[in-house]
């Protein structure tokens, strides 16, 4: 357990803010030594962002505020809700961590802080697809580098002992690919961290 400035954070919850900052969240400096952690998602997935909040009573108080924005490709108007953190010195190592030149980059000391399964729960309800076709998940990771790619591919298979092979999609960045075989194995892990508006991404009866 640690403690900052009197907050405790449990080994879950810490892996928990590891998932959400893998996923959709953004660490936000607040200074020298300070950062918050900025929830966001689709107004239609604001059950999502509610239960990630809850998990954190101690960094989350308040209620999230829906907002709208264009789309900058689209040019279409949207509906989003966004939560924040208080913020502290606790996430501001985060931040160091995992923004070292100020982008979001996956760190080689990974597998020391993504153990609990919600972390890797939170990084899939975020990232990560069920294809139904060929019955595979896919967790992808964007435009991080061929070395951040086999960190992940490397935690994932270490940690959670989950086979995976990491496949390039070129302009859409690499993906991590989950075989048949694992598919089980991911559907325990997401049913122990039930989401009703992310269940489309359990293929609990298929």
């Amino acid at each position: 357990m640690r403690y900052d400035d009197g907050v405790k954070i449990t080994k879950e919850q810490e892996s928990a803010i590891i998932g959400m900052v893998l996923g959709d969240a953004y660490v936000q400096k607040t200074g020298e030594l300070n950062a918050r952690l900025r929830l966001e998602q689709q107004a239609d997935h604001a059950e999502y962002l509610v239960w990630k909040a809850h998990l954190l009573p101690q960094l989350f108080q308040g209620r999230p505020t829906f907002l709208k924005r264009i789309h900058p490709q689209t040019h279409r108007e949207y509906s989003y809700v966004r939560q924040q953190s208080n913020a502290g010195p606790y996430l501001g190592r985060i931040r160091k961590i995992f923004y070292p030149d100020g982008k979001k980059k996956i760190p080689a000391s990974l597998s020391k802080w993504l153990k609990s399964d919600i972390g890797f729960a939170i990084w899939f309800y975020d990232d990560g697809h069920y294809f139904k076709r060929d019955r595979a998940f896919y967790l992808y990771l964007g435009t991080v580098s061929a070395e951040e790619a086999d960190i992940a591919h490397a935690t994932i298979e270490k940690n959670f002992s989950l086979k995976n092979t990491v496949l390039n999609k070129k302009k859409k960045g690499f993906a991590i690919y989950f075989p048949v075989s694992e598919r089980e194995k991911i559907v325990h892990i997401l049913s122990k961290y039930p989401v009703p508006v992310m269940g489309y991404k359990v293929p609990l009866a298929q």
